[in-house]
């Protein structure tokens, strides 16, 4: 007998194969493979007790303050190590619990499940304004037209139009000027029907410029208020577009002076579950999350929503990630926005490897070089 350490992100199914295991016993099987770790905060110190002997009854753990034993802490933080399946074993101790712990039964078994693996999109970014951040993705009307077919060409799967810059520091604009902007633009796409080759996103928060564009083929609003304008949710509902709520802390000439959080996870996730709850009080039910790089969040706050992006697939939707050619690259390796784009594809591997199904991303053909490398190792144990 030999033995072989493979790696914690193997391929499950197809390991699984090779072994040659019953299909039955495959399904109990992938809830036993990977560990999920869940932080609890402030959770109440006979609770904490409760949870670690009953994690450990079904072969988890709980690691808790050095003080909890003792009962000199009353509220603390605890790290819950624990597979799918017993989280679920889990799960129904916690119901005939007090102390908070059938509200933790509920909420646990939303994390016991392995999300499903989608293929990954790819949206390329075209800029209608002369002051976005990224001096490669302005264009106007014709040049805009001949690059979003190059767009096509390199294998986008979304296109993503915009006329208003929301990078830090920026203004905004009227939806009149905004619209004559955009406008060329959505009717080159309109005429040459480039809408039934990809689909097309308006990255906009203005009702007026959605609808013209909502009406000439585009499918996806690109909302990085994320629905705070009730007319935008009704514009939305009415085409039945897929919908991308951004957080943001702030506006975009203010958001990153000092952005602070008391947990950038939790509230960020929080956001979310109030906007997801508006947005289909509208009837708008086809959702994608965008956690907001850059928007409202200094270094650390993005590398952590990044690392733990698996967290937002509790809430049940594609997330999409966009760090391309952003600020934090320079903070952690300094560089001009041209030369940005080897930290660009760190980043959104990074991202797609912890969960993102979408990239909003430059330079869509060295991006879709980089994901069919990264699907090759999907290919094998």
């Amino acid at each position: 007998m030999k033995i072989i350490k493979l790696s914690n992100k193997l391929n499950k199914n197809k390991i699984l194969e090779k072994i040659g295991s019953t299909k039955e016993g495959n399904h109990i099987l992938k809830d036993k493979m990977g560990l999920n770790f869940l932080y609890l905060k402030e959770i109440k110190n006979p609770a904490a007790l409760i949870l670690k002997q009953d994690a450990l009854s079904v072969g988890a753990d709980l690691v808790v303050h050095k003080d909890t034993i003792l009962c000199k802490k009353i509220i603390s933080d605890a790290l819950l190590i624990a597979t799918n399946a017993q989280l679920k074993k889990l799960s129904k101790k916690e119901k005939l619990q007090p102390f908070g712990l059938k509200e933790f039964a509920k909420e646990v078994l939303q994390y016991s499940k392995t999300p499903k693996k989608e293929a990954v999109k790819l949206m390329g970014v075209v800029n209608a304004n002369e002051d976005s951040f990224f001096e490669g993705s302005r264009f106007k009307e014709g040049e805009a037209i001949k690059h979003i077919e190059v767009l096509i060409k390199d294998k986008a799967d979304i296109i993503d139009i915009g006329g208003v810059s929301s990078r830090p520091g920026s203004v905004a604009v009227s939806e009149d000027e905004e619209l004559k902007r955009v406008k060329p633009i959505i009717d080159g796409i309109y005429k040459e029907k480039l809408y039934e080759k990809v689909d097309f996103s308006l990255d906009s928060y203005s009702p007026k410029c959605l609808e013209y564009a909502l009406e000439r083929g585009f499918s996806i609003v690109n909302d990085i208020t994320a629905l705070s304008n009730d007319e935008v949710a009704k514009v939305a509902a009415k085409y039945k577009a897929k919908v991308i709520l951004m957080h943001m802390k702030g506006t975009p000439k203010d958001m990153q002076k000092n952005p602070t959080y008391d947990d950038v996870l939790l509230e960020v996730y929080e956001f979310f579950k109030k906007q997801i709850d508006k947005a289909k009080n509208f009837g708008i039910n086809d959702i994608v999350l965008d956690v907001g790089i850059g928007f409202g969040k200094t270094l650390e706050h993005n590398l952590l929503l990044l690392k733990h992006l698996e967290y937002f697939l509790s809430l049940g939707y594609p997330l999409l990630v966009g760090a391309s050619r952003k600020s934090m690259i320079d903070m952690i390796t300094p560089s001009k926005v041209k030369d940005r784009l080897p930290g660009t594809l760190a980043l959104h591997l990074k991202a797609v490897q912890n969960g993102a199904t979408v990239i909003r991303c430059h330079d869509v053909k060295e991006h879709y070089q980089a994901l069919k490398i990264e699907d090759a190792f999907e290919s094998v144990i």
